[in-house]
């Protein structure tokens, strides 16, 4: 990155941080960390607005629509850990194996980089971890 790209960033996320704080001075602390405890997966009727006939009326299946997004979330350098880790658990439910989500991040390290990889990769393992302690 470039300095003057740098700098750019830099004070993008301190307006956003800024209009936070003005809307809602909570938001200082949020966690998403806290929201994801409580709602480790989107409910049905969620999913359904959100991915199913909603926006997506034929084409692609569940399965598929969310290995795509983890693609996407991967290309973008994994940098949407809760977002990754929803889709992840999303992907599990409908019916994507652990190697599938696993095959697709390693395809997008030819697009994303190896780093955007490595880090996908570790937050699926994760969420891999987390879903066997709970069955």
């Amino acid at each position: 990155m470039t300095d003057a790209y740098t700098k750019m960033f830099a004070q993008m996320l301190e307006q956003g941080q800024e209009m936070a704080r003005a809307f809602n001075p909570a938001l200082e602390t949020f966690s998403m960390k806290g929201i994801e405890k409580m709602f480790p997966t989107m409910s049905k009727d969620m999913m359904e607005a959100w991915f199913g006939r909603t926006f997506n009326r034929e084409g692609l299946d569940a399965r598929t629509r969310l290995l795509v997004t983890i693609a996407a979330l991967t290309v973008l350098g994994a940098q949407a850990e809760p977002q990754m880790r929803l889709t992840i658990r999303h992907a599990v439910e409908a019916g994507a194996t652990q190697r599938e989500i696993a095959e697709v991040i390693y395809q997008m390290s030819i697009f994303g980089g190896l780093p955007a990889m490595q880090k996908a990769l570790e937050i699926a393992q994760s969420v891999f971890t987390e879903m066997e302690d709970k069955a």
